[in-house]
């Protein structure tokens, strides 16, 4: 649901297997306000927490992010929570434009990142849930 938003994204853009070009990247960088767009006019709060983490899942612990560069616990908590789990989702599986990557491999990025791009205590928190996260993963790999 945090990326509802990529609907609205040509794609060629999506789907393109190299780097995005500066105004593909603008483009892409839409996402965010599209799927906040998309669930603002529900009066569900399940929906609204969806549509915070549509419109914030992109903002950066240092105030470096988009759509709004807001930075530490402006960002709300579920965006926080969810930049960790889509950036853990997105390095340890395939994509078009990069190979899997493996958990420990992906792990050290975060940590690397923590206090910069992700909230530190959200880091923390994957990594107790570590063991969790990589039997859930295989149980539904196996499906």
């Amino acid at each position: 649901m945090h990326d509802i938003g990529k609907i609205g994204i040509p794609d060629y853009i999506l789907l393109k297997p190299g780097r995005l070009d500066q105004a593909e990247l603008q483009l892409m960088r839409q996402h965010p306000q599209i799927g906040a767009e998309i669930l603002d006019r529900s009066s569900s709060t399940l929906i609204q927490l969806a549509r915070s983490v549509a419109l914030y899942h992109h903002e950066r612990w240092d105030g470096s992010g988009y759509p709004a560069g807001i930075s530490g616990e402006a960002i709300p908590i579920e965006a926080r929570i969810v930049a960790v789990a889509d950036v853990y989702d997105a390095l340890t599986n395939k994509r078009p434009y990069k190979e899997a990557w493996s958990v420990e491999a992906a792990i050290a990025e975060i940590e690397t990142q923590s206090g910069k791009h992700f909230d530190p205590q959200v880091v923390e928190a994957l990594k107790t849930c570590l063991p969790d996260i990589i039997a859930l993963n295989a149980q539904w790999q196996e499906l």
